[in-house]
């Protein structure tokens, strides 16, 4: 059974009132007293119900995290900037995971609401969502992370996926490639239409028509889904197969990669691979794997000095939506300058 205030009291000869002054105003508390009191807990091995504070309190110490996709490693890094920026303001942070599901989005939300939590920072699912609404209207904080909204009334935190979308395939263009294919996930997802936004207009800017990009969708953005995708482009007709492919993040960029390597499609000579994200993996890949870098830990910290600013300044809080640039990193999966695996170095690449 768990040791309570009333114990302490009891063990140390006091008050419940001193002892819940000791716990929360030790200062008003003498020195004499105070020692007793906190001998008393180290005796008993009393652990203050910090929960049963803070919803008395009407608020707990701890915002929450609700990531996309908690498989994608993009996702985990951006949690882990968030985390360090939290813990030094001295706050707490929950990590939810949605999954890319709404229904899963919408439980975590009422959960964290629930608790209290100061305020809630979330990759959504859609984010024009009204339960997204409803809880600011409600009083809950939250910062939109690696999304926008078309209002001003957020605080957000993104990065330029079309600028992002025209980087890779203005890369790939540079190096004479024609049929270039874009392997997206769901359209409904604003970055997949952001990236593809960018890659069109990289095919516009040299002259070519929005036809020379060949759509290759799937249903999500993992790895089986860069696995299918290089099973579909393998098996198209030699003559008017992309030479290149545009992934619209790094595990399907890796499942390309992988699939690709094991149909016997020579990296890059018969096919040129461009990610987006640059996770670890990327670097490390069987081929290095050339990727829009994004600065993932950057989003995080700045995701939560926003929620942080908000809940400090209250109702004189002016929203802020920062946009970050992102900045291509050119490997050996396209960079048909390479001399061998040996020396295969990242070279930095900007599109003016």
């Amino acid at each position: 059974m768990a040791v309570s205030v009333k114990d302490v009291a009891v063990r140390a000869g006091v008050s419940l009132g001193t002892v819940s002054n000791v716990l929360n105003r030790p200062d008003k508390v003498r020195a004499a007293t105070r020692e007793r009191v906190e001998e008393a807990m180290r005796d008993l091995g009393f652990v203050r119900n910090e929960s049963a504070r803070q919803l008395k309190a009407g608020r707990s110490n701890t915002a929450g995290y609700i990531m996309f996709d908690a498989s994608n490693p993009f996702f985990t890094d951006v949690a882990s900037g968030m985390e360090a920026a939290a813990e030094a303001a001295g706050v707490s942070l929950f990590l939810c995971n949605s999954d890319q599901r709404p229904e899963r989005e919408h439980a975590y939300l009422s959960r964290l609401e629930q608790g209290r939590v100061l305020g809630i920072l979330i990759t959504p699912v859609d984010p024009s969502s009204p339960m997204l609404d409803q809880m600011r209207e409600r009083g809950t904080p939250l910062v939109i992370v690696d999304r926008t909204r078309d209002d001003d009334d957020w605080c957000s935190v993104a990065v330029d996926d079309e600028l992002g979308g025209r980087l890779a395939v203005g890369h790939l263009l540079e190096g004479g490639h024609r049929r270039i294919a874009f392997v997206g996930g769901p359209a409904v997802l604003g970055q997949v239409r952001d990236r593809r936004a960018g890659a069109w207009q990289a095919l516009t800017d040299a002259g070519l028509a929005a036809a020379d990009l060949v759509d290759v969708p799937s249903d999500a953005m993992g790895v089986a889904d860069g696995l299918s995708a290089a099973e579909r482009i393998a098996g198209m007709p030699r003559a008017t197969r992309p030479t290149a492919v545009f992934c619209a993040n790094d595990l399907i960029a890796l499942g390309m990669l992988q699939r690709s390597m094991a149909l016997g499609l020579r990296i890059p000579d018969d096919l040129a691979i461009v990610g987006y994200d640059d996770i670890d993996f990327a670097a490390s890949a069987a081929v290095p794997l050339t990727s829009v870098r994004q600065p993932r830990e950057q989003l995080g910290r700045a995701a939560a000095r926003l929620i942080l600013a908000e809940l400090d300044e209250g109702a004189r809080h002016q929203h802020e939506h920062v946009t970050f640039q992102p900045e291509l990193i050119v490997r050996a999966s396209s960079d048909f300058t390479v001399a061998s695996p040996r020396s295969r170095k990242p070279r930095r690449a900007a599109l003016t």
